[in-house]
């Protein structure tokens, strides 16, 4: 617990607030939000496709926080710099989010990178490598029983970490979106293997009780629970796990700072294959979980599939 305390004090990332999404994705029916905010610049991708802003609080959406965004007109970062003070609007949907509008109103040069303080994070800390085995750890179920990651010794194992309250499509949603890809994916084909499993797990268990994981897993698995459940992890199984997979979680009262990881285990119990961030598709976890079961395949025997952003 010590090395999980010091890392959250050295990284603050991605504050999360309490607004939850908590209805099935239906991209052909969507309601759009749009909030007015305003921040200031910390890092922008060489391609202009996402910006990291430091925002004030939204009111009646997120608190003040620093986090990655889509941008969708890519144009409006050209003369944008780090350190430039702007407003933008933050536009969410039930599958996706972007900023836009974006408008420079001055510059400061007293910006925390974020970028930085990961890096120096990750550096106080080793993480485990593919082919570390992941210490065992205790979860408690949607169906209210308490289980050992040891009991999937024999599958291949892909776990993601969520909690229910994410309000950003982008990230604890997404995961779940693409897990529900992941699944079909592999049900698809003919003659594919039978030892795995998809472990949707909560950080949140004091809100996160079996009778909501249930409900919420429902919105995106539906009544089949074939190789897939949601748990939510215990507080000395998620202090155990995160400075091994690098993952950061942080409360603060009811708002929680996290990243996203997503691993997946070979049937020994060993770590195969680790994404981080939201870039991954489906197809990249079906790939790797099918590999993780008895050795890599080919991949031209998953159908192609665009990535979920």
């Amino acid at each position: 617990m010590k090395n999980l305390n010091l890392l959250c004090a050295l990284l603050l990332f991605a504050v999360i607030g309490t607004r939850s999404i908590f209805a099935a994705p239906d991209a052909g029916n969507q309601t759009t939000h749009s909030y007015s905010a305003r921040g200031v610049v910390e890092k922008i991708a060489p391609d202009h496709q996402q910006v990291t802003i430091h925002h004030q609080a939204i009111p009646g959406y997120m608190m003040e926080m620093t986090m990655d965004f889509p941008v969708q007109n890519t144009n409006e970062l050209n003369g944008i710099s780090p350190g430039d003070e702007i407003t933008f609007t933050l536009v969410v949907n039930q599958t996706n989010d972007w900023v836009e509008n974006i408008q420079r109103t001055g510059h400061t040069d007293k910006i925390m990178n974020m970028t930085s303080t990961m890096n120096m994070a990750r550096n106080r800390f080793t993480q485990l490598k593919p082919g570390d085995l992941l210490p065992d750890g205790e979860l408690l179920t949607e169906n209210d029983q308490r289980i050992h990651l040891s009991d999937f010794r024999g599958k291949a194992v892909a776990f993601t970490f969520f909690f229910t309250r994410c309000p950003l499509p982008n990230y604890c949603p997404l995961m779940n979106r693409n897990f529900a890809a992941t699944r079909d994916l592999i049900l698809s084909m003919t003659n594919a293997p039978t030892n795995w499993e998809l472990l949707s797990i909560s950080f949140d268990p004091g809100f996160d009780t079996p009778k909501t994981l249930a409900s919420y897993a429902g919105f995106y698995r539906g009544e089949n629970t074939n190789h897939w459940l949601f748990a939510a992890a215990t507080t000395n199984t998620l202090a155990e796990w995160a400075p091994c997979v690098g993952l950061i979680v942080m409360r603060q009262g009811n708002n929680i700072s996290h990243n996203l990881r997503t691993i997946v285990l070979n049937p020994k119990g060993r770590i195969f294959r680790q994404f981080d961030g939201n870039q991954w598709t489906p197809q990249q976890l079906a790939g790797a979980i099918l590999d993780a079961t008895h050795g890599p395949m080919q991949m031209t025997s998953l159908p192609a599939r665009a990535p979920m952003n």
